[in-house]
């Protein structure tokens, strides 16, 4: 005769089932936790732009616009990096040029990535004539310079935020349709999606639980570098003066309106380039290490 222990039997009513969402958790910690010291200080610095950018008004010491009656006044305590040729406050400018270069480039990489794999997906689900029509037409667009096509929309439509971040989404959005479109096609071919169609589900179905999840992480890590190309383009475009325009502030057009203390000896117009540039770096460095390590979480 078998004799069940009471401690046996409550042990195995007692034992918890068993959660995916909770050993997906423990990887992503165990994975920052394992992470290099450039991936930290990369995610240090895009947390202390967003910061700054999300608390401007509460950061800056005067406003964006304000202006004082010293024109290029040296750093004192007053101005701490002093004031440029209008005579408005360096920090001040630097400071909201963060919250407008930012805003305009996150929203401006979230359309160009609606609207690029949406297409992209559209393009390897229905295949055929539509998928040759919007391949050739990114074609066009990828065949005219990106920067010189962008001037050229922005004399037609006028430089104002709209036209700024309708007009690189939709050139910039290329990029997306053809790794959504490559990646979707891919797993379109794939065993389980045949066996998804001949359960009857739906097209909308096997895109989001289906293919959509699939793809999703060389998207995201696409979608860092873009970010970087978008807002490296807006401060191009600010420099060239048909970006963002005045008052409102901008790194690009810092760069410009000061490049003549350069000439003195005097590094400010040097701040926004560095904020650029710094920036650049840290977001690189957080794909790099989100391709390493998040984009195998999903196969685990």
């Amino acid at each position: 005769m078998t004799i069940i222990s009471n401690h046996d039997t409550n042990s195995s009513v007692q034992r918890r089932p068993f959660k995916p969402g909770r050993t997906r958790r423990t990887k992503i910690w165990k994975a920052f936790a394992r992470a290099p010291l450039s991936a930290w200080f990369g995610l240090l610095v895009v947390a202390s732009y967003v910061t700054v950018a999300l608390f401007a008004p509460l950061i800056a010491p005067y406003g964006e616009a304000q202006v004082f009656p010293e024109p290029f006044a040296p750093w004192s305590p007053e101005f701490i990096l002093g004031t440029d040729q209008l005579g408005r406050d360096v920090l001040t400018r630097l400071i909201y040029g963060a919250r407008n270069t930012l805003g305009i480039a996150a929203v401006t990489t979230a359309l160009s990535f609606f609207i690029g794999v949406s297409l992209g997906m559209v393009a390897a689900l229905f295949k055929g004539w539509v998928d040759q029509a919007l391949a050739r037409s990114v074609d066009i667009i990828l065949s005219i310079p990106g920067l010189i096509f962008s001037l050229m929309l922005l004399a037609i439509f006028g430089s104002n935020v709209w036209s700024l971040i309708l007009i690189i989404a939709v050139l910039d959005c290329t990029n997306f349709f053809r790794l959504a479109r490559t990646s979707a096609l891919s797993v379109a071919s794939m065993e389980f999606i045949e066996a998804a169609r001949l359960r009857g589900e739906r097209s909308s179905w096997i895109v989001f639980r289906e293919v959509l999840p699939n793809i999703l992480p060389p998207l995201v890590a696409e979608a860092g570098l873009r970010f970087c190309f978008v807002f490296l383009t807006i401060s191009a475009l600010s420099f060239l003066g048909v970006g963002i325009q005045p008052p409102t502030a901008d790194w690009g057009s810092m760069v410009r309106e000061n490049a003549t203390l350069i000439t003195y000896g005097d590094i400010t117009p040097l701040l926004p380039a560095a904020a650029i540039g710094l920036l650049t770096v840290a977001v690189n460095f957080v794909v790099d290490w989100f391709l390493h390590n998040i984009s195998g979480l999903k196969n685990d």
